[in-house]
């Protein structure tokens, strides 16, 4: 069985938004020979630039139908979105199609068009507060690598568009053949769409900041005591300077940090391991469950057991 899949790029887009995907599901026709007829298309057929000046050859949009859509993202799709020729087409599309997926800054033409409304999505971590207050009517999930509502998937930035394509792929052809095409691009094998974006310790400057080495020791005995007199000793400061030196350097005051720490890893335990939700909640120092359970609310919209229920999904 061939599988059309169609890539759709505009000017300005997102040159590896389309080539990331593009290399992933060519590499499985590699494993599977026709499992994919691949095209590149654009409202304007030839050579389309990217926001890097790169050009990628188009074909024109047509009526034909399509197995997958893929609509990729970049800097172009503000006033890709805002073109009616497109968006129209890409509704008609999507309508033909058994599945639609936006990568990126993509997820604002799939919303225009329409195929947003009432459906969980994603997009790039910058674009999130942009895109919430455009589209209201989309659940957005700012916090994750990729999600899938019924026939429409939506990926964070750039290198989160390839995690998609593995999915998608793993769901034409197997686990298998996905991880095969994980291990030719040397790439982690489908980082779980729930995965946050960026972890807590990049955010808060955990790589070469002033507070590198306590933030590296913090997420190490999470499971401990982590007040602000114990970090203060463990920076040889006082509490109080402590408090105000970690805030201006963190932008955030050690409680929250902490708790920061503690939900990215108690989330990746969630979801990604059979640890029952009382251990989990133990070992990252939340103490008991319903703590825990309040907290992931207030992060993430969603408790401990629909969080793993959703990754198992």
């Amino acid at each position: 069985m061939t599988r059309k899949l169609g890539v759709l790029i505009f000017p300005g887009f997102q040159i590896l938004d389309a080539a990331g995907p593009i290399a992933a599901f060519e590499i499985a026709a590699r494993y599977v020979p026709g499992a994919y007829d691949l095209r590149v298309m654009a409202l304007e057929p030839g050579p389309v630039a990217s926001s890097s000046h790169a050009l990628m050859m188009a074909r024109p949009l047509d009526a034909e139908p399509l197995d997958t859509l893929v609509v990729a993202g970049g800097d172009g799709t503000r006033p890709a979105a805002l073109c009616q020729r497109t968006t129209a087409w890409v509704a008609q599309a999507s309508a033909r199609a058994r599945r639609t997926a936006s990568v990126c800054s993509g997820a604002f033409i799939l919303a225009q068009a329409g195929l947003l409304d009432g459906r969980r999505a994603t997009t790039h971590w910058q674009r999130c507060p942009d895109f919430a207050k455009r589209y209201p009517k989309v659940k957005l999930e700012p916090d994750r690598i990729f999600v899938r509502d019924g026939d429409i998937w939506s990926s964070a930035g750039i290198t989160a568009g390839i995690d998609l394509a593995l999915a998608l792929i793993a769901e034409d052809l197997g686990e298998e053949i996905a991880r095969a095409v994980a291990q030719q691009l040397v790439v982690y094998h489908r980082r779980p769409g729930g995965q946050s974006q960026f972890s807590a310790l990049l955010e808060m400057g955990g790589q070469g900041g002033r507070f590198a080495a306590l933030l590296d020791w913090m997420r190490e005995h999470l499971a401990e005591p982590l007040g602000v007199e114990r970090l203060a000793d463990r920076a040889a400061m006082s509490p109080r300077h402590f408090a105000r030196a970690f805030a201006a350097e963190t932008g955030m005051t050690p409680a929250k940090a902490v708790e920061r720490l503690r939900l990215e890893t108690a989330r990746e335990r969630v979801e990604n391991s059979a640890a029952p939700i009382d251990q989990v909640a133990a070992a990252t120092g939340f103490g008991d469950p319903e703590r825990m359970r309040r907290a992931f609310l207030r992060a993430f919209g969603q408790p401990p057991q629909a969080l793993r229920r959703a990754a198992r999904a």
